[in-house]
């Protein structure tokens, strides 16, 4: 298990320079070249480092190649395609996220969520950039889930011990699709199953694992939770989203201003995002590379 700094020590003992940016999340690496770090075994692992640490770090002024974003990303782990969104036809798991006013509407991302938990094995985390921003709007927010987790209520704790959620691709970028796209998508991307708590698999953190992409608790129709039917129905769907509410405290968030050529690298596992559409008629591009993740526990 890794050992966790306090997020407030901002002391520098690397050669990454970096500047926390508020108390629970979040922080910018200064004077770096992602491109060397990319190839520097030292610089890559003190990268990491910070990544588990900070769970998001941002980076500005990164003129680097498509290659080197992909070449950083794979440091990682095997990179994964998305099956709505289009990637790159010359760097494969480099996906494109142009949003104008003629994106299709099953695009949208102005929702909490955690990438792809509709995946058996959700990203591990990812690595954005920012390749053309509005001239005001866009902002990004990350939320912190361990702290999210951390400070529920013991009875929630207790309550929510061994719950399991069901995530669905078909219910979220599905929904706008004709139909018979939708059912082919569904038998594609099988609904996952969650824990509603996982543990971070370096770390050994406890992690609120519910967001935007999950549909209903699998496992809360139990005789110890359930009296009558109106337990079971709304009352799983009104502890679902209680839990999912807690990605929208602020105390738990940072939010970050693009600018062209910046990065995010954020701990898919740990955190939730939320792209803020406020920028329409302008544009806003940006170019993900994706992680494959492992199995949740």
């Amino acid at each position: 298990m890794t050992t966790i700094a306090p997020l407030h020590d901002s002391a520098v003992r690397g050669a990454l320079r970096v500047e926390p940016l508020t108390c629970t999340i979040g922080a910018e690496l200064l004077d770096v070249d992602l491109a060397r770090v990319a190839h520097d075994d030292a610089l890559f692992a003190e990268l990491r480092a910070l990544l588990l640490k900070h769970k998001v770090l941002f980076i500005r002024d990164q003129d680097i190649s498509r290659a080197d974003h992909v070449a950083l990303a794979q440091r990682f782990g095997p990179l994964e395609d998305h099956p709505v969104a289009g990637s790159d036809p010359d760097n494969p798991g480099l996906v494109r996220i142009y949003k104008d006013l003629d994106s299709p509407a099953e695009h949208y991302e102005n929702a909490y969520h955690c990438d792809a938990t509709w995946r058996q094995h959700p990203p591990m985390g990812c690595v954005l950039r920012c390749v053309e921003t509005p001239p005001v709007g866009g902002d990004t927010i990350w939320v912190n889930m361990v702290e999210a987790y951390r400070r529920l209520p013991d009875p929630v704790k207790q309550r929510i011990q061994g719950l399991r959620a069901r995530h669905s691709i078909e219910a979220s970028f599905g929904a706008a699709m004709p139909i018979d796209k939708r059912h082919e998508l569904a038998q594609r991307f099988p609904d996952a199953e969650h824990p509603v708590v996982r543990t971070h698999p370096e770390t050994g953190e406890q992690i609120l694992f519910v967001n935007s992409f999950a549909t209903h608790l699998v496992n809360h129709h139990t005789p110890e939770n359930v009296r009558f039917g109106v337990d079971y129905a709304p009352g799983a769907a009104e502890l679902l989203h209680y839990l999912m509410r807690q990605a929208t405290i602020p105390e738990y968030q940072v939010r970050w201003r693009w600018t062209k050529n910046s990065f995010a690298i954020w701990d898919n596992r740990s955190t939730q995002h939320y792209a803020v559409q406020d920028y329409w008629p302008a544009v806003r591009k940006m170019e993900r590379a994706g992680i494959i993740g492992d199995a949740t526990f």
